[in-house]
C-alpha cells in the first residue's frame, strides 16, 4: 500500500504525516544589503524584491528583514526563498494604490480581477515566511465599513476622515469603490478580460493579504499577520502546507475579514496558531458553483490543531464555496471564545460538492453568539423551508462526519442541523458533547444521525425538535437507545 492510499484510508495521524516542510539552504540575505531603510518613511518595494530575486538565483536561502519599520508595495515571493522577519521588524504595505498591480485572480470560489497580495507567489517551489516579526496589510485604506457595526463617534470619525458614505449604511474609501461591485460584475458578465477597464475600481477589487496560488511547499511559522484588505491568509491549489506558530489579527468590523482561507488545497497542517478576526477564521474551501466544480480540485488531507480563536463568524469553517469537495480533515484540540459560531458547514442550493470524511475532537468554546455546532444548507437564504427540487450536480452533499469529545458553554444554539429535502445531511456523529445552551438541538431533513452520551443542558422547551428526519438516534454511556430528550437538560 503506498502512502498516498494509506492517509486516503483515514488512519488517525496519518495526514499530518505526509505533509513536506520545505527546507532551504544555508545561505542568508539582509534587505539592507540591497538598499531597503528601516525607517517608516522610505519605500523599500524595489530593494525587497531585488533581495529576493538575487537570494532565488543563487539557488535559494534566507532574506532577512531585520527589526525596523519597513514600508514596501508588494512582496513577490520567489521558489526556494524564505523571507525572515527578525523581533522587532513591522512590514507596513503601502496605502499608495498605485503601487499594487490588478492581476486575473480569484476570489469567493470565483474568477475574478483583483488587485495584487501584498505578499505574493504563484506557481512556486519551496517558500516560507518565518520569524517573529509582524505584516501589516494597511487594510483600512481598502475596505469599507458597515454602519450598524459601529457606535455613533465611531461612524462620525469614519466619515469625516474623507471617503465616500453612499447613505445606505456604508462607508467607501473612494466613491468609485461604492460604484465597484455593480462595474466589474457587469464587465464580468460581458467577458472584458482586459485589465484597464477595472482600473478605476482598484479600491473595490481589495486584496487578501497573502495570496499564494499553484505552489509546493509552504512554509508559513513565526509570524502576525494583520489588518488585512480582505481575507488574510488564501493558500489556492497549493499542495504541502504549514502554517503554524502564526497569529492572525483583523479588526472585528472587517468586511470579509477572514483568517485562513485553505482553497483547494492538498496535504496541510495548520497547528498552534491563533486567530482573532472579522470573519470565519479557519476556513476550508474549494471553489464555487460550476466554476468549482469544473476545477474539481477538492481540500484534503488537512489537519488543524491547538489552535485559538477569540473572534470570527465561525471557529472553524467548512464553506460555503465547497464546490470542489472537502474531504479527509482532522480537527483537534482547539478553543474558540466568544465566535459567532463554533463548529460551522454550511453551502446551499447551486452549490455541488462533497463534503465527507471530517473528524472533530477536543473542541472547547465559551460564549458562542449563535451556534455551538451549525450545519445549513440555506446559506444566505432567508426562507426557512424549501420545496424538494431534484438532485442534480448542483446538489450540495455532506455526509460522514464525526463530532466527539466537545464542549460548550454558552451559546445561542446548541446544534442545528439543516439540509435540503431532496439531500438530507446524512450519518453525521456525535459522540460525548455537552453543550449548555438557550436552544438544545434541532434536526431538519437529516438521517442516520447519532447522538452518543450527547448531554444537552437548554434553557427552553422542547431541548430537541426534529422536522422531515429518519434515523436520529439517541444512544447513552451504555450502548442502549435512549428517549429523545424533550425537557431543558437531557
Amino acid at each position: 500500500m503506498t502512502k498516498q492510499q494509506h492517509i486516503g484510508a483515514g488512519e488517525a495521524g496519518g495526514y499530518e504525516e505526509a505533509v513536506r516542510i520545505p527546507v532551504f539552504p544555508d545561505k542568508t540575505f539582509y534587505v539592507t544589503d540591497f538598499g531597503a531603510v528601516g525607517d517608516g518613511v522610505t519605500s523599500n518595494t524595489r530593494a525587497f524584491n531585488v533581495a529576493l530575486e538575487v537570494c532565488s538565483s543563487a539557488g535559494g536561502g534566507t532574506v532577512v528583514i531585520p527589526k525596523g519599520l519597513w514600508l514596501t508595495g508588494p512582496i513577490q515571493m520567489r521558489s526556494k526563498v524564505r523571507l525572515h522577519a527578525e523581533r522587532g521588524a513591522l512590514v507596513t504595505f503601502s496605502r499608495n494604490f498605485d503601487e499594487y498591480p490588478l492581476i486575473r485572480s480569484n476570489y469567493e470560489g470565483l474568477k475574478a480581477m483583483r488587485v495584487m497580495p501584498p505578499i505574493y507567489g504563484e506557481n512556486l517551489t519551496d517558500i516560507a515566511i518565518t520569524g517573529p516579526g509582524i505584516f501589516d496589510g494597511s487594510g483600512e485604506a481598502w475596505r469599507p465599513v458597515k454602519k450598524f457595526k459601529m457606535n455613533d463617534r465611531q461612524w462620525k470619525e469614519i466619515v469625516s476622515s474623507g471617503g465616500f458614505d453612499d447613505g445606505n449604511g456604508m462607508w467607501w474609501p473612494t466613491k468609485e469603490a461604492s460604484e465597484g461591485r455593480q462595474v466589474t460584475e457587469a464587465l464580468q458578465a460581458e467577458g472584458v478580460t482586459d485589465l484597464s477597464p477595472y482600473e478605476p475600481y482598484k479600491v473595490y477589487l481589495r486584496p487578501v493579504l497573502l495570496g499564494f496560488t499553484s505552489c509546493n511547499g509552504v512554509l508559513l511559522d513565526g509570524p502576525t499577520f494583520q489588518n488585512s484588505g480582505s481575507w488574510c491568509l488564501h493558500p489556492r491549489l497549493c499542495e504541502h502546507v504549514t502554517i503554524r506558530h502564526v497569529t492572525v489579527r483583523n479588526p472585528w468590523h472587517s468586511v470579509n475579514g477572514d483568517g485562513l482561507d485553505l482553497d483547494s488545497c492538498r496535504y496541510a497542517n495548520i497547528h498552534d496558531c491563533s486567530f482573532d478576526v472579522g470573519d470565519d477564521a479557519i476556513c476550508l474551501k474549494s471553489g464555487k458553483n460550476e466554476q468549482g466544480r469544473r476545477i474539481g480540485v477538492p481540500t484534503e488531507y488537512v489537519t488543524i490543531r491547538d489552535c485559538t480563536v477569540y473572534h470570527g463568524h465561525g471557529g472553524f469553517t467548512v464553506g460555503s464555496e465547497m464546490s470542489g469537495g472537502v474531504r479527509h480533515v482532522e480537527v483537534r484540540d482547539c478553543t474558540f471564545i466568544g465566535t459567532d459560531n463554533g463548529l460551522r458547514f454550511k453551502s446551499t442550493r447551486g452549490r455541488g460538492g462533497v463534503v465527507e470524511d471530517i473528524r472533530v475532537s477536543n473542541v472547547w468554546m465559551k460564549d458562542i453568539v449563535h451556534s455551538a455546532i451549525v450545519f445549513d444548507m440555506y446559506y444566505e437564504i432567508r426562507q426557512e423551508y424549501a420545496e424538494m427540487v431534484p438532485v442534480s450536480e448542483e446538489t450540495p452533499i455532506f455526509r460522514n462526519i464525526r463530532i466527539q469529545d466537545t464542549y460548550c458553554t454558552g451559546a445561542k444554539k446548541g446544534i442545528f442541523l439543516r439540509g435540503l429535502p431532496e439531500m438530507p445531511l446524512d450519518r453525521l456523529t456525535f459522540e460525548r458533547v455537552t453543550v449548555s445552551a438557550d436552544e438544545g438541538i434541532t434536526c431538519i431533513d437529516a438521517q442516520q444521525i447519532v447522538f452518543r452520551e450527547v448531554q444537552v443542558h437548554a434553557k427552553s422547551l422542547p431541548a430537541y425538535t426534529e422536522r422531515s428526519c429518519s434515523d436520529i438516534r439517541f444512544i447513552g454511556a451504555d450502548g442502549e437507545e435512549v428517549r429523545v430528550p424533550q425537557h431543558p437538560t437531557a
